[in-house]
């Protein structure tokens, strides 16, 4: 599977990881200007509504790094979405990324297409990637995937 269009431009297509808790602003911006995509999970905002003055943080500062190094822009960055029926944030949090147009979400304890569709649909070149991450004793049943498009039909949300 061919990269999608919006890791293509990278030296490398190294994403850092999203920490629960650790990654902020700070550390997704700096990863980005180094040329990883720096990624943070949407639950680190805490309240939910700072995810706005976050993601307003990175998507200036970056702007601003891109005007200033032309000739090094900075790799995108990714939000990780929790998309399991447990997240009562998601639909917020989700809307806040359609705002910023954020260019890769990475979704964990699930795949679900009507997340995948609603990223394609804010920005073409976006992409969405997610892993499965199986109990202890449970063997996964996929790998971590990406994608340029909408996964197959039979990606489900564990219960």
């Amino acid at each position: 599977m061919p990269l999608p269009p919006v890791l293509r431009s990278l030296p490398l297509p190294i994403i850092g990881a999203p920490l629960f808790i650790i990654s902020n602003p700070k550390l997704v911006i700096a990863q980005c200007t180094a040329g990883v995509v720096g990624s943070m999970p949407a639950l680190n905002a805490r309240p939910a509504e700072q995810l706005d003055e976050w993601l307003a943080e990175i998507t200036e500062t970056l702007a601003a790094w891109n005007r200033d190094h032309p000739e090094q822009p900075a790799a995108p960055f990714a939000i990780n979405q929790i998309v399991h029926k447990s997240n009562d944030r998601l639909e917020h949090d989700m809307q806040v990324c359609a705002r910023y147009k954020v260019p890769i979400v990475i979704t964990s304890l699930g795949a679900r297409t009507d997340i995948n569709d609603a990223v394609h649909g804010w920005v073409g070149s976006s992409c969405t990637m997610s892993s499965t991450i199986s109990s202890p004793g449970r063997r996964s049943r996929r790998a971590p995937t990406a994608w340029s498009r909408s996964p197959p039909a039979q990606a489900a949300t564990p219960e």
